[in-house]
């Protein structure tokens, strides 16, 4: 089975071609970094309008360096949500129109279930059930991940993701964009002790997450200062901003190891997947906690962390082998969880069901 993959839910404009035999035959990524980069965030509009300009170009170029023809693909996998509305409608749409043309299966597919499912694309041996760790710029969850479209939610974001987070710490900071690289980079020469940051939800029952208060209290230590920020205090903040947001990440992690190995006794994976799985300090947190609780930690590439259609395509393929296709009127959505039974954050509503015909 040979997939077309298509993924334009926020500031990656990117096409690939993936087989069920896990090969990548292409994974085309054009990043709008540049364009963001002077707003210090992503602009809707400045996206939408970049997948619409560049789209088409990408899956011609995929196509080329995959050495096929539409007449070679066996379905076509969009990203449907959840993202930038503007932005998933070009893709979607998109997606939709190859398949009309060539006659192709649909697979209007969840961004959160490629993350979920792209640690299945870069190793075999990954069997269900397992424990999901996602972290990314919108989002951060813990789910227990029993099959293909089979998630239990543990817990989300009450407010800010851990990415959203750092990109607004580093623009406090004066560090740039993308945040969580520019801090990453700052806190290698920090000192992540210097300053007394809190633990949002640290030690308490539960999986959710928090980091609003952890970014406010950043903004009032920097008002405080006396002699404004040089180099050495942008430093150790963001050394200690790093270290909060990991301690959070690793409590929360930990409880939700607990309800997984209770829930499944036979499940040996933790998986981690999200931009902000690129973090090194995260990363080796991580696997000192998997070792802890007797789990292998999963962890995608680096390619496959961030925002791809690799992982899309898969997820199309994971999908369209098991009959779960869809039809044209598949719609857009800004806002889908995966698991649409979990009860919704405070202040958000129910929104969207994971299925054959969502």
């Amino acid at each position: 089975m040979l997939v077309l993959g298509i993924e334009t839910s926020c500031d990656e404009t990117a096409a690939a071609l993936v087989t069920d035999a896990r090969e990548i035959r292409a994974n085309v990524v054009l990043s709008q970094l540049d364009d963001h980069a002077p707003y210090g965030g992503i602009v809707p509009e400045i996206a939408a309008r970049s997948h619409i300009e560049h789209l088409d170009g990408l899956i011609a170029r995929a196509m080329r360096e995959a050495g096929a023809e539409f007449s070679d693909l066996d379905g076509v996998a969009a990203t449907a949500g959840p993202g930038l509305i503007g932005a998933v409608m070009v893709g979607l749409m998109t997606g939709k129109a190859v398949a009309a043309v060539h006659d192709l299966p649909l697979a209007a597919v969840n961004h959160l279930e490629g993350h979920a499912l792209s640690a299945r694309l870069s190793d075999a041996e990954l069997q269900f059930p397992y424990l999901l760790l996602l972290i990314s710029g919108g989002h951060c969850q813990l789910l227990l991940v029993e099959g293909v479209a089979r998630y239990k939610r543990l817990g989300t974001t009450l407010d800010d993701a851990a990415g959203e987070a750092f990109d607004k710490a580093a623009k406090l900071l004066g560090l740039g964009y993308p945040g969580g690289p520019a801090i990453e980079r700052a806190a290698a020469g920090g000192d992540g002790a210097r300053f007394d940051l809190p633990r949002p939800l640290m030690g308490r029952a539960g999986c959710d997450f928090s980091f609003s208060g952890l970014k406010t209290a950043l903004l009032y230590k920097v008002r405080a200062l006396e002699n404004g920020l040089d180099d050495a205090t942008r430093a150790d903040f963001a050394a200690s901003f790093q270290q909060a947001v990991a301690d959070v990440v690793i409590d929360r992690s930990r409880n939700a190891i607990r309800s997984f190995q209770k829930a499944h006794p036979q499940g040996r994976f933790l998986v981690a997947g999200g931009g902000v799985v690129a973090n090194r300090l995260l990363r080796a947190r991580l696997k000192a906690l998997a070792a802890e609780h007797g789990l292998s930690l999963a962890l995608p590439p680096l390619a496959l962390c961030t925002d791809n259609a690799a992982m899309i395509a898969w997820a199309g393929i994971e999908r369209l082998r098991l009959g779960l296709r869809d039809d044209l009127n598949a719609v857009p959505r800004a806002r889908w969880p995966l698991d649409s039974q979990a009860a919704p954050p405070p202040g958000m509503g129910r929104a969207g069901k994971l299925g054959p015909k969502a």
